[in-house]
């Protein structure tokens, strides 16, 4: 089946959908982007996922696309179009295109943002099966950009981070700055010990991850300790759990850092009642 996508105001079957080779976000990665889960036909944390996109903007001084607030009609109309039940919608917000290549901004005046959209089928995303066996991962040095907080299209380290992870026939790997956790390569990390769920306090050194966010409310909702600082990989591997969330594995325990198991090497108490809670409340509250 050929899935429609949106790019600038059309709803266009993916083959015949184009952008400009002049596209800042293909020559510069001068684009920030969004991933929204759907589960049951519903969006997840779809204001938040807004926000967020918001501030990237803000964060670049790059012009809202003319479409910025009919993007929850644009998300519903897509999911239609693609008879989405679970997967994702992809969104991303370039600089557009000023016919040429130039390091300096084009007039905004003049030159418009590009806005894309496509739907990703992922029928069992919440039921994955590798949450209930938990994954492995690796540490590498975080050599990425110092704004790690707006989420940009800039993800070469974050893959070259993953490709690392699966030659050592593991699943992730956790980044690594001034001997301490910043984060996945394209999720929030988390250690529990002690029944304490401690993560990496919010700055410039991490995403704003808005799972993240809805999963330490559940937590202390459900009277669990958060404490949030930075930990470090020796922090990690003598924990009793660790997990680490994102729109696309919600909350996915961790069980081997580095080769050392985690705990007893499988998913935890806590981990495994978070990703239950995420899963139940975001249902619930999805649009």
């Amino acid at each position: 089946m050929t899935r429609t996508v949106y790019v600038n105001g059309e709803y266009l079957p993916e083959t015949e959908a184009t952008v400009s080779i002049f596209d800042r976000s293909f020559l510069m990665a001068d684009g920030v982007y969004e991933v929204t889960s759907v589960l049951e036909g519903k969006l997840i944390d779809f204001d938040g996922h807004l926000a967020r996109l918001e501030r990237s903007l803000n964060e670049l001084e790059m012009e809202k696309p003319e479409a910025f607030d009919d993007l929850l009609d644009i998300h519903r109309k897509l999911v239609e179009l693609n008879g989405i039940d679970e997967g994702m919608i992809y969104l991303q917000v370039s600089r557009g295109s000023a016919g040429d290549r130039d390091f300096v901004f084009p007039d905004p005046e003049v030159v418009k943002p590009t806005l894309v959209l496509f739907t990703q089928s992922k029928p069992g995303l919440a039921d994955n099966p590798v949450a209930k066996k938990g994954i492995k991962v690796i540490s590498i040095e975080d050599i990425r950009w110092g704004r790690r907080d707006i989420k940009t299209v800039q993800l070469l380290y974050p893959s070259m981070g993953k490709m690392a992870a699966k030659k050592e026939g593991c699943d992730d790997a956790w980044l690594v700055e001034d001997g301490h956790v910043t984060e996945g390569t394209s999720n929030n990390a988390y250690i529990v010990k002690d029944g304490k769920i401690i993560t990496r306090n919010l700055s410039s050194d991490i995403l704003h991850g808005i799972t993240r966010a809805a999963v330490l409310r559940f937590a202390r909702e459900a009277q669990m300790e958060v404490e949030e600082r930075p930990f470090t990989i020796a922090e990690a591997q003598d924990a009793d759990e660790a997990f680490v969330t994102s729109a696309s594995t919600f909350v996915m325990p961790v069980v081997e850092i580095d080769g050392a198991k985690v705990g007893a090497g499988e998913p935890g108490p806590v981990a495994t009642r978070l990703r239950e809670i995420y899963l139940d409340e975001s249902i619930k509250s999805g649009i």
